[in-house]
């Protein structure tokens, strides 16, 4: 990847009916774990937004902005502290991420097999998500998961 190819966003589809199953279980947004979330969330993107010129570098900074998206917010608890978390808008997977202690433990796959699970429960239409280039390791680990990217676009 050429210098210039990290401020592109990817769009991606998973457009196959069949996903393989997971092994963890995600529960609805808890607002006890809206501290942790809010400090687990900018941690985990702080370094693309900071790299890539994104403002604010720390997304959220109010409780009410992490609400507004709380009823399509799902997280992952083990023996109860938070490990990470996915969304789920209508077909679109987004604000996955894994808490920075705990990354490396194969969370990040499990959430991304938990979202794509729970949008097919629902429907059988393609599932997208959007990925920076930058962010290489989640451009691997969906594309590993059998996502294609169907459109590029110039973040800067």
């Amino acid at each position: 990847m050429n210098e210039n190819e990290i401020y592109y966003a990817y769009e991606m589809i998973y457009d196959r009916t069949d996903v393989p199953e997971t092994s963890i279980e995600c529960i609805s947004f808890d607002r006890l774990y809206i501290k942790d979330y809010m400090a687990s969330y900018n941690e985990a993107f702080y370094p693309m937004r900071k790299a890539l010129d994104i403002e604010p570098f720390n997304w959220y900074s109010e409780e009410s902005a992490v609400l507004e998206k709380a009823d399509d917010t799902y997280i992952l608890i083990k023996d109860g502290k938070l490990i990470g978390a996915v969304a789920c808008y209508g077909n679109e997977i987004d604000d996955l991420f894994v808490k920075a202690s705990e990354q490396g433990k194969g969370y990040g796959r499990e959430l991304l097999l938990w979202g794509m699970n729970y949008i097919r429960d629902k429907s059988d239409e393609p599932i997208t998500l959007h990925v920076a280039a930058w962010n290489q390791g989640a451009l691997r680990l969906y594309q590993g998961e059998g996502f294609i990217v169907r459109n590029k676009k110039k973040i800067k």
